[in-house]
This record gives C-alpha cells, sequence and structure tokens, in this order.
C-alpha cells in the first residue's frame, strides 16, 4: 500500500482553496453589480414607479446583500488564511462548508433575479407619450 507524499497533499490542497477564493472573487463581484444595478432601480422607483412596496424591496435585498459581502468577506479571509498558514486537509467538511456559501449565494442571485422580473413586469405598464 503506498501513502501520498505530504508536498502533493498540500498541492492538492492549495489547489482547492485558491479554486474557492476564484469562486469566491466571481461571487463578490455579482453582488457589487447588483448592488449597483439596485441603485438604478431604486432611481427608477423614485421617479416613475412610486410605490412603495417596490422601495421596500430593493431595500430588503440591499440589505441581504450587505449581510451576505459581509460574510463572504470573513469567508475569503479565512481562506486566505488556510492558504497561507493552514495545514487542514481538503476534506468532505471543507467541501460542505463552501458548498453552503455557494448555496447562499444563489438563493441571493435566485431573488435578485425574481425581483427584477417584478420590477420589469410593473414598467411594462408605462407607456411614452
Amino acid at each position: 500500500m503506498s501513502t501520498i507524499p505530504a508536498y502533493k497533499i498540500d498541492v492538492h490542497r492549495r489547489l482547492c482553496i485558491k479554486k474557492d477564493l476564484n469562486e469566491l472573487n466571481l461571487w463578490t463581484t455579482m453582488l457589487e453589480d447588483f448592488n449597483i444595478e439596485l441603485d438604478h432601480f431604486a432611481i427608477i422607483e423614485k421617479q416613475l414607479v412610486k410605490v412603495i412596496s417596490v422601495a421596500q424591496n430593493i431595500q430588503a435585498i440591499r440589505r441581504k446583500i450587505v449581510l451576505t459581502m459581509a460574510n463572504l468577506c470573513k469567508y475569503e479571509q479565512e481562506l486566505k488564511t488556510e492558504y497561507e498558514y493552514g495545514k487542514t486537509e481538503y476534506d468532505a467538511t471543507r467541501l460542505k462548508v463552501h458548498e453552503h456559501k455557494r448555496d447562499t449565494y444563489l438563493k441571493l442571485v435566485e431573488e435578485h433575479q425574481k425581483f427584477k422580473i417584478q420590477f420589469y413586469t410593473i414598467l411594462k405598464k408605462y407607456q411614452r407619450r
């Protein structure tokens, strides 16, 4: 029975963490873009739509984005520390943590997408005169 050399385990661990960091970077970039998009929706809501529930939905999604970003930034620091100094093997537990973060992100993406569809449906009511 052969054993895997420690340096190969470390290379694998670092590659997996690097992959997670890259994916995390994509998530945070997308959330920043969502926030910018919400800024535009808020302006349109104030100038044209003027429906309080729409403004409240924008604010609620913005709060969720801020909370998710804070959570992801903390996670990023944990990953960077583990990448540089850690010795813990990249195992099913670590993968499960990352997949939980992904699920949280994807739920927020889905909620944002649903809001956009609702917002555009409201906008279809308006006609140019």
